[in-house]
């Protein structure tokens, strides 16, 4: 198990920093400009205009926090991070960041054969041409290995069990 002190954050320190600055700046505006300069905020209780120049700021910080996740977390994967996080600041309403929780990349795995960084999608390591998914002997494609047959061209496979006919029948072809 890895100890959280010698794992690498996702967000970055920058994100945090932000986030901090965001937040004071929002506190000091709504607590000593926004709340005494409403009109309709004068009969609220103390705790109401505390609450309030406690929890705007505190949305803030957080959206500004996940900007930096989704910008730390596309860079991790990598995707194109830059695009990434500006859809997750311009697109409102968060959307972008759902927008991108929604479609991110599974994470690189490493090589057997060399440890570098790979994509799930890899058949074939870019570094080392280790294989890391099994292929079909016929046409390269990958297969996964309990199929008897390649679904994209029928042929049989080394990796399954031979699926036997009936006696009298003949054993379904490609398409």
């Amino acid at each position: 198990m890895t100890d959280s002190r010698t794992r690498p954050s996702v967000i970055p320190v920058t994100a945090y920093v932000l986030a901090g600055i965001v937040y004071l700046a929002g506190y000091l505006v709504m607590r000593y400009l926004a709340i005494p300069s409403d009109p309709t905020s004068v009969n609220w209780p103390a705790g109401g205009k505390f609450f309030l120049s406690i929890v705007a700021p505190l949305v803030l910080a957080a959206w500004v926090l996940l900007i930096g996740y989704t910008y730390g977390d596309a860079k991790r994967r990598g995707m194109r991070y830059v695009m990434w996080t500006l859809l997750a600041i311009f697109i409102p309403y968060a959307i972008g960041i759902i927008l991108y929780f929604i479609l991110r990349d599974p994470l690189p795995r490493p090589c057997p054969g060399c440890g570098a960084s790979v994509k799930t999608s890899f058949i074939f390591c870019p570094h080392c041409a280790t294989a890391l998914r099994p292929t079909c002997p016929q046409c390269g494609r990958a297969i996964e290995r309990s199929w008897s047959h390649c679904p994209n061209c029928g042929a049989a496979t080394p990796g399954g069990k031979q699926i036997v006919p009936p006696v009298g029948q003949t054993a379904p072809g490609p398409l």
